[in-house]
C-alpha cells in the first residue's frame, strides 16, 4: 500500500514529466550507436562450426563424368516440359523417380491467395537410405519455378540427376526426400505443411508416403536453359518465414564446403561484391535485418524453419567457370556433413546478424541495441500514464462550506417599480426625491453585477 501510495502521488509531481523526452532521446541514441559499432571487428567474430560430427568438405565427391552427361539429359527432358499441363508434367517427374525403383507420390493443393487462384502438383520420391530405420530424413528440393518466377530447369534435372546418383550409395543413414514443388512458397507450404499434419484437407491434398523427422532440407534454384550457363558465385539464402533462421552450423558447413573445397565464393543478402569493408558489412546488417523484420519467405527453404527443420537456398549468380558439376559436388559434400549428424542442429546460434559469408554477431553483442531502442517506447508509455492522472482543470469539492460563484447563466432580477408614496413625497420635497434616486442608482448597478441576491439584501426583502 506504501508503494501504490507513492506512485499516486509522484504521479502529481510536474518535475516528472520533464523527463522522459530527454530519457526516450538517449535510449535511442545510444541504442543506434551501439548498432553502428556491430560491424567493428572488436564487436563481431568470424564464423566456426560447433557440430565435430559435420566434418565439413573431410569427403571425397565422385560427382563427375557420365553423371554430366545423364544430367543434360535430363535438362533437355525438362525443358521439353515447359509447356505441357500440370497433369502431364507431374506424371514424368513421377515416371522418372520411379524407374530410379523410388517410392514416388503427388499432391495436389488449391489455394486461393490475393484475390487469385493457385492450384498446382508437387512430386516427390523417398530415397530409403540402407543403414537408416526410417525415422529421420533430409529433404532435397528443387522447384519448378523459382521466386523470379522463372523455370528451374537447371535445379529440377540436377535434383533428379542427384536421386539417380544417390540411390547407388549404401553409405545413407537417413531417407533423402527428392521434392519438387509447383512453386518456390506455396508448393513447399503446403508439402511440408501435410507432412506434419497440419494441413486444411479442403485445400491441400494428404501426403501418401512418409518418412522420418526432418532434420534439414536444401533447396536448389539453378533456373539455366537447356544449354547451361556457367555461374561465378553461390548465392546463400536463409532467411525464413517470420524472420526465423536456420541453424548456423548448416550456414557454416555450406559456406566451408563451397570455399573450402570446391573453390566457390559465397555471398548473402543479394551482396554480389562485398570487399569487407565497415560499409559493406553494416549494408550487408542492415538488409538481414530488414529481411527479417519483414518476415515473408526468402525461398523454397522459408517454409521449413517454423517445423524447426533447418535449410536454406542455394541460387547461383554472376557468369564464371563453375558449372552443374561443381554444384552437384557441393550438395553431395553438404549431404554427406548432413548424414553424420546423430542428433538435431543444437550447438550454434539461432539468432545471429551475418556481416558476410565468415562473420557475424551473436545474439548477445547485438541485444542491448534492441533494448536501448524498445525501452524508449516503455518510458514514453509510462509518462503517458503519469500525464494521465493530472487533471486539467479544477474539480469542484461538494463537501466544501466556501460558498461558490453564482453561474452566470442565471436570469439578472428584476428592477422594482418606484410605489405611490414615492411620487406624492417627490411632489413635497424635490430634493429627498434626488436623493431617493441617488441612492437607488447603486442599487441598480448591484443588481446587474452581483445578481438577484444583493437586489433582496438593499431592499430588505
Amino acid at each position: 500500500m506504501a508503494l501504490l501510495s507513492w506512485l499516486l502521488a509522484l504521479r502529481q509531481d510536474k518535475r516528472l514529466l520533464k523527463l522522459p523526452p530527454y530519457l526516450s532521446a538517449l535510449c535511442i541514441i545510444v541504442g543506434i550507436g551501439w548498432l553502428l559499432v556491430l560491424p567493428l571487428n572488436e564487436y563481431s567474430r568470424r564464423t566456426y562450426v560447433s557440430e565435430n560430427a559435420l566434418l565439413p568438405g573431410q569427403v571425397h565427391t565422385y560427382f563427375t563424368g557420365s553423371e554430366h552427361n545423364v544430367f543434360r539429359a535430363y535438362r533437355h527432358e525438362v525443358h521439353g516440359l515447359i509447356d505441357k499441363p500440370i497433369a502431364e508434367r507431374s506424371q514424368r517427374l513421377e515416371a522418372i523417380f520411379r524407374e530410379q525403383n523410388l517410392k514416388v507420390a503427388t499432391q495436389h493443393y488449391n489455394y486461393t491467395v490475393s484475390n487469385r487462384t493457385i492450384t498446382n502438383e508437387n512430386v516427390y520420391a523417398i530415397l530409403q537410405g540402407p543403414r537408416a530405420d526410417a525415422t529421420e530424413a533430409i529433404v532435397l528440393i528443387g522447384a519448378w519455378k523459382n521466386m523470379a518466377d522463372e523455370v528451374n530447369n537447371s535445379g529440377v534435372a540436377l535434383v533428379l540427376t542427384l536421386a539417380r546418383y544417390f540411390k547407388r550409395w549404401s553409405l545413407w543413414s537417413k531417407d533423402i526426400i527428392f521434392l519438387v514443388p509447383g512453386d518456390s512458397t506455396i508448393g513447399s507450404q503446403a508439402w511440408v505443411d501435410a507432412y506434419h499434419e497440419e494441413h486444411d484437407q479442403r485445400y491441400v491434398e494428404s501426403l501418401k508416403i512418409k518418412s522420418g523427422a526432418l532434420q534439414g532440407a536444401v533447396a536448389v534454384d539453378y533456373p539455366a536453359g537447356p544449354w547451361g550457363h556457367r555461374y561465378d558465385k553461390l548465392h546463400i539464402v536463409y532467411d525464413g518465414v517470420n524472420g526465423q533462421l536456420p541453424n548456423l552450423d548448416l550456414f557454416n558447413t555450406v559456406v566451408n564446403i563451397a570455399n573450402g573445397q570446391m573453390g566457390v565464393s559465397c555471398v548473402i543478402q543479394r551482396m554480389w561484391d562485398h570487399s569487407d569493408s565497415y560499409k559493406e558489412r553494416l549494408q550487408t546488417m542492415l538488409r538481414g535485418m530488414l529481411s527479417q523484420g519483414l518476415g515473408h519467405a526468402t525461398g523454397p527453404h522459408s517454409s521449413f524453419i517454423p517445423y524447426h527443420v533447418d535449410a536454406i537456398t542455394l541460387v547461383t549468380v554472376g557468369d564464371g567457370w563453375h558449372d552443374e558439376m561443381t554444384l552437384g559436388k557441393t550438395i553431395e559434400s553438404l549431404f554427406r556433413s548432413l548424414n553424420n549428424l546423430l542428433e538435431h542442429f543444437h550447438q550454434s546460434f539461432f539468432f545471429y546478424l551475418l556481416l558476410q559469408d565468415k562473420r557475424f554477431v551473436s545474439i548477445g553483442t547485438y541485444l542491448p541495441s534492441a533494448m536501448l531502442i524498445a525501452i524508449n517506447f516503455s518510458i514514453a508509455a509510462m509518462a503517458l500514464w503519469v500525464k494521465s492522472g493530472r487533471a486539467t482543470e479544477p474539480i469542484p469539492n461538494p463537501a466544501s462550506t466556501k460558498p461558490q460563484k453564482p453561474s452566470s447563466s442565471k436570469p439578472a432580477a428584476e428592477k422594482p417599480t418606484q410605489s405611490s408614496e414615492d411620487k406624492e413625497s417627490e411632489n413635497e420635497n424635490a430634493k429627498e426625491k434626488d436623493s431617493i434616486v441617488k441612492a437607488d442608482e447603486p442599487a441598480t448597478e448591484l443588481v446587474e453585477k452581483d445578481g438577484a441576491l444583493a437586489v433582496i439584501e438593499e431592499y430588505g426583502g
